[in-house]
């Protein structure tokens, strides 16, 4: 509730602004796209959309935390066909859950998006949640707002709503808030979750100061069912005509309820020391630059329930603690000093960094527990070292990131990601990268605590060792990707959802490409993804394949072409394997061995743009009503039935 008055409040602060601070404004006709499918601006090589007036569709940027530059979007496409969804990206290694704002289970796995530091897990809450490199910044002549609105499931919907406005030409802010309810088809599945970002952009005249920061808080409940009973299981795979109504069909858990909370503040800034406009051939160091990043993010996770289920969970020995939350607070402070060189070929960046990290409970929970008082909190800190670079040589571009922090503690490891990228005009690309990692499992796995007795834990576990090498290829023809992954001592809960960590490599090969072919107003999209465990299946495990299929018909309707249109289905297949198990108490998937899940779907869309307006019509699942009851997203989790969903996207440029 907290942070929907933070954005109300925040969203008030920009609208009184933006009657002060008066811009430029649009004529109605001035914000016109040539309406086209291959002119999606955010897809390399296709930026062709031109707008009438003086100001151009580019002149809307958005930045990535990196500092990659895109523009605001209001094309259709396919591609939004797959990421008009509750996390808006494409969830094709992703199986979701009957309720939208539930979690996924995994169909794949990727690394290149690992943190430096542990984390405090419970993973399963997290697939929503906005990391510092989710945050974008803007840059906008004019106040611009984007609402995206969509259908729940039963009762309640998902809106995220963005607005963001320039001040002047150097300074923006922005104010952002994803909000869902969907109270689910099944029992106990209600599911409530908010995400708020507020974030600013400052440089001075000359380009000589830069700031920019965002806060967020970030909000994700869920009642928890623990699945079907064997009865109510029974009564769904027979197809049982008295339990349609899928909530008639009994729960394992009938008053439990998670809890996953988060708040962050970021600040980065940075001062010229020397500021030249000469390249880096004509001065050994031109624009060197120091800078500074702070950043302290809270999170916090419970699990509550009223009535104790010792079938689900065993004996129970709880204390008269009130409070079981689990807490984690990180703190970061970066120094780093950023300069061009011709010796370096672009940018290098050296920076040291000091963390202090804290998590743990305030009481005991259990009263059968070997954990001690003093011991419930882990806390410390560390410093590491390390650098950033950025290189160009005629096509190819090389990046890296480097850094080792030293001493035996959690957050002692290191941490190399690099890439090397060559670009053949608008032709091709291709590019290879690397990744090795070592660093400490979440905080969840060496330190627990609940009133159930199987479920606490204190654990001095080694390092998590991963390396990856990557490989892709991008091109009009075809795109493909290869990952081959090694991981020592992987962390994972087994079938008696304790943390474990296992003794041999784990060895993982994934394969993916995506093909589409079109004639006339017909096109076929096709991505397929192949994946091989040859070491570690016992505990790391994936379907073989994965593979979807999209045959859609794109035109425009009625006389003066104010209409494009996108009609098609889609099929998704992926083969069985034993799928990890949900566990609501802790928040995290385990081991299981007693159900495989694999099955086919189809789903049918409808979606139209009108000018600046998106709409999408879908309905999930389609051939549910006469098909085998197969279709599962977890062991005891049945996958959404026959499913009507709308929803729309639509932007304002003011």
């Amino acid at each position: 509730m907290m942070n929907k008055q933070i954005f109300f409040f925040f969203l008030l602060i920009l609208f009184s602004a933006a009657t002060i601070f008066s811009q430029k404004r649009f004529a109605e006709n001035e914000f016109t796209t040539l309406n086209r499918i291959e002119n999606d601006s955010l897809i390399s090589g296709r930026t062709k959309i031109e707008l009438s007036g003086k100001t151009k569709y580019t002149d809307y940027k958005i930045f990535s935390h990196k500092g990659d530059t895109a523009y605001i979007d209001t094309t259709l496409t396919i591609l939004k066909e797959y990421q008009f969804n509750y996390l808006r990206k494409d969830n094709f290694e992703l199986l979701e859950f009957h309720n939208q704002g539930q979690t996924f289970n995994n169909l794949g796995y990727s690394f290149d998006n690992l943190k430096q530091f542990t984390d405090i897990g419970f993973t399963a809450k997290q697939f929503s949640y906005f990391e510092i490199e989710d945050i974008d910044y803007y840059e906008v002549p004019t106040p611009t707002t984007e609402i995206l609105y969509r259908t729940g499931l039963q009762q309640g919907q998902v809106v995220d709503a963005l607005f963001t406005l320039n001040f002047s030409k150097r300074l923006n802010v922005s104010a952002s808030y994803k909000g869902l309810r969907s109270l689910g088809a099944y029992r106990r599945s209600l599911a409530s979750n908010g995400n708020f970002r507020g974030t600013f952009h400052y440089t001075t005249k000359e380009n000589q100061y830069e700031i920019k920061g965002h806060l967020t808080s970030q909000d994700f409940f869920n009642e928890e069912s623990g699945g079907l009973t064997t009865s109510a299981l029974e009564n769904f795979i027979s197809d049982n005509p008295d339990f349609q109504s899928r909530e008639r069909l009994d729960v394992n858990l009938t008053d439990a309820e998670n809890q996953f909370d988060s708040n962050r503040t970021y600040l980065e800034h940075s001062y010229k020391l020397i500021s030249s406009k000469d390249t880096i051939n004509n001065k050994d160091f031109s624009n060197l630059k120091v800078g500074h990043i702070f950043t302290s993010e809270n999170k916090s996770y419970n699990f509550t329930q009223a009535t104790a289920t010792t079938a689900i969970f065993g004996a129970i020995n709880g204390t008269d603690a009130t409070d079981n939350t689990a807490k984690s607070k990180i703190t970061n402070n970066e120094i780093n000093l950023e300069f061009n060189s011709k010796y370096v070929l672009g940018k290098f960046k050296a920076k040291a960094n000091y963390t202090s990290y804290s998590y743990g409970y305030d009481t005991i929970l259990n009263s059968n527990s070997t954990i001690q008082i003093q011991t419930l909190k882990l806390e410390g800190s560390a410093l590491s070292f390390g650098a950033d670079w950025n290189a160009k040589i005629k096509n190819f571009k090389l990046n890296a990131d480097a850094s080792v922090t030293p001493g035996s503690g959690i957050l002692s490891g290191n941490f190399l990601k690099g890439e090397a990228v060559y670009e053949n005009d608008s032709l091709f690309t291709v590019k290879g990268s690397l990744l090795i990692s070592s660093k400490s499992s979440n905080f969840n796995t060496l330190l627990h605590q609940s009133k159930y007795d199987n479920y606490n834990w204190e654990n001095n576990f080694s390092s998590v060792n991963t390396r990856d090498l990557g490989f892709s290829f991008n091109s009009k023809w075809i795109n493909a990707a290869l990952n081959f992954t090694n991981i020592d001592n992987y962390t994972y809960f087994d079938e008696n959802n304790a943390p474990q960590q296992f003794a041999n490599q784990i060895t993982y090969l994934k394969v993916k490409a995506n093909r589409e072919f079109k004639f006339w107003k017909l096109a076929l999209d096709n991505t397929v993804m192949y994946q091989n465990v040859s070491s570690g299946s016992s505990v790391f495990r994936v379907p073989e394949f994965v593979t979807r299929n999209t045959f859609y018909y794109t035109d425009y309707w009625f006389k003066g072409k104010p209409m494009l249109v996108n009609i098609g289905v889609t099929f998704k297949y992926f083969t069985k394997y034993a799928a990890n198990a949900y566990n609501p108490l802790l928040a995290e998937f385990i081991l299981q061995n007693d159900q495989q899940i694999g099955y086919p779907t189809f789903d049918v869309f409808f979606n139209a743009q009108v000018r600046r307006t998106r709409m999408y019509f879908k309905v999930d699942n389609v051939t549910s009503g006469f098909s085998d009851k197969n279709y599962f997203s977890a062991p005891n989790y049945p996958y959404r039935d026959f499913t009507i969903r709308f929803g729309l996207v639509w932007n304002w440029f003011i």
